[in-house]
């Protein structure tokens, strides 16, 4: 058997490595933060770093005394106590407008869910206890929606082991009553209310679910939520309601003329049930749904001036940090730089520095970036979404001599509040598409031009792709059939067999 023997050895070698400094994270985590969240971290760091402290304006006011020509001190019958208290008043007025008015700020009070909303209906109803606690199953397997998202056998199984799990605690609990007849008839109606539910209640109170408010709640799927929305109508005998009801997918698909022949109706009757039917709600528990409330704080701000587009950082709400003026004492005296008190100090006023450095570089790149869109984007601020021109990162980049990824990083989850609204800074870069002119144009104006033919298009004879391409390379835009369709599908535009009306 051979023998091994171990060792500790030492060697040198030259390698590369990158390594990215600390406070280079945190910059380029600084510049990906929207406005909000900077300000939360700035928070955070005034109550963690001693040498960081908010600096606020003093506005000081200079009060210009009278020089009163007598040396003589004034008595309280030499004021005029009635002029002082009724300046700026008229006599007369109702002392209720003189007096001081509170102000409450409203309280945001949580919006009720679809579930509540369906559950307090379900409590008004004169049932039983039973009933109540099936209805409630149901009510719960219901989505955000307005559909019941399990089958009802599915919804009777889950409250039948609910059921098989409470039972022997409440017979257990029964068996102890000591009176016998009294023990005897709780267990009689523990059986009762206890006993396991079957399909067919299930069923009975999904329709009396069924008529609760919004129209259209508890049904398995669209084509039944519709057929109910009708008859809170009283539709039920109605040829929009045969329409659902028979021929869905050929309504779904706009075959009018299919439709009409089963029924006997023409192709415009059938397409004016179909208006009927595209008036209701296909998913009517989405206005319960409880969606919080997102406020859009623009972090820069574009502003027309004497002709000419400013940009101006919307940052007043932020911390002011400057280096605390007691800290710095601290720091100044050679003496408090032992042990640990030395390396304690040296962290945090490098910290504190780098910090306030990092927030102002922060601003001044985030307003290069904006500066170089305002110009590159000059007509689309003057005219229209139409002028929009196409833009990259790599452009912005080259030009404010940054790393693609920093522009990245400054223009992600950002604001920008401007003459014609506010705009996610991502807005305006977009691809571009040639034209015959040989400039290049914005996609995203391109998608508005396609946008408006179709709203004015003829609805007896909608644009299709095809035209719609020759229509813009009659305007010198040169693009392909399928780009076309693509954009429309974005758009949410149906095909031109979809829009045709007859």
């Amino acid at each position: 058997m051979s023998q091994f023997s171990a060792k500790l050895t030492q060697s040198t070698q030259l390698r590369q490595e990158m390594r990215i400094n600390p406070r280079l994270y945190q910059a380029m985590e600084l510049l990906y933060m929207p406005l909000l969240d900077l300000e939360q971290h700035l928070k955070e760091q005034l109550a963690e770093n001693p040498f960081l402290e908010m600096q606020e304006a003093v506005e000081t006011k200079e009060v210009e005394l009278k020089d009163d020509s007598t040396d003589e001190p004034m008595s309280d019958n030499d004021v005029d106590w009635e002029e002082i208290l009724l300046d700026g008043f008229e006599v007369g007025g109702r002392p209720q407008q003189y007096e001081h008015r509170e102000f409450y700020e409203p309280t945001p009070v949580e919006a009720q869910d679809l579930h509540d909303h369906l559950n307090d209906q379900l409590r008004l109803l004169s049932i039983s206890e039973r009933e109540l606690r099936l209805g409630e199953e149901l009510i719960g397997d219901i989505d955000d929606a307005g559909m019941l998202a399990c089958t009802t056998e599915e919804a009777v199984a889950g409250v039948n082991e609910w059921l098989a799990e409470i039972r022997p605690t409440v017979v257990d609990k029964a068996r102890e009553i000591e009176d016998e007849q009294e023990r005897e008839a709780e267990l009689d109606e523990i059986a009762r209310l206890f006993r396991p539910y079957e399909t067919i209640e299930a069923e009975r109170m999904l329709e009396v679910i069924q008529t609760f408010d919004p129209p259209g709640v508890g049904a398995r799927d669209v084509r039944e939520s519709i057929l109910i929305q009708l008859r809170h109508r009283d539709q039920g005998d109605s040829v929009a309601y045969r329409i659902v009801e028979d021929f869905f997918d050929a309504l779904i698909n706009h075959h009018w003329g299919d439709i009409g022949k089963e029924l006997g109706l023409t192709p415009i009757e059938v397409q004016d049930a179909a208006d009927v039917i595209s008036h209701l709600d296909p998913k009517p528990g989405l206005k319960y749904s409880v969606d919080p409330e997102r406020y859009v704080i623009p972090d820069l701000i574009v502003e027309k001036i004497d002709g000419e587009y400013m940009v101006f950082a919307n940052d007043t709400s932020l911390p002011r940090l400057r280096i605390s003026r007691s800290y710095r004492e601290v720091a100044k005296d050679k003496r408090n730089f032992t042990g640990e008190n030395k390396e304690f100090i040296a962290s945090k006023l490098n910290s504190a520095n780098w910090m306030i450095q990092a927030i102002e570089q922060r601003r001044q790149t985030m307003l290069k970036v904006m500066n170089f869109i305002v110009d590159r984007q000059h007509e689309f601020f003057e005219r229209g979404v139409q002028y929009l021109r196409p833009l990259t990162l790599r452009e912005v980049a080259d030009h404010i001599e940054m790393h693609e990824s920093t522009v990245s990083r400054v223009t992600n989850k950002k604001f920008v509040q401007t003459p014609r609204g506010v705009y996610s800074l991502k807005f305006f870069f977009s691809s571009g598409l040639s034209t015959t002119s040989g400039e290049d144009i914005s996609a995203r104006s391109v998608r508005d031009m396609i946008q408006n033919m179709i709203d004015a298009e003829d609805p007896k004879k909608p644009l299709t792709d095809q035209a719609i391409v020759d229509r813009l390379k009659g305007d010198g835009v040169q693009i392909a059939r399928r780009t076309v369709a693509k954009y429309r599908d974005q758009m949410g535009v149906l095909t031109a067999r979809m829009r045709k009306r007859v």
